[in-house]
């Protein structure tokens, strides 16, 4: 096989092949990470705002 005008043999197709691969697990984990990084920022504003008081009119009592 030929590469740019170059003869590969085995064991360059081979690296090159598992380079590709390493680069592939890379990219796939890195969004994953990325994913999981949106999701733990999502549920901190959730807890944020579960926890804070309404911000409604507090008129004291069931009788205003």
């Amino acid at each position: 096989m030929t590469l740019f005008g170059q003869t590969l043999d085995g064991q360059q197709i081979f690296s090159l092949v598992s380079m590709l691969a390493v680069l592939a697990l890379c990219m796939v984990t890195l969004a994953r990470r990325m994913e999981h990084d949106r999701q733990v920022k999502r549920w901190k504003k959730e807890q944020a705002a579960r926890q804070s008081p309404p911000s409604g009119p507090d008129h004291g009592g069931p009788w205003g």
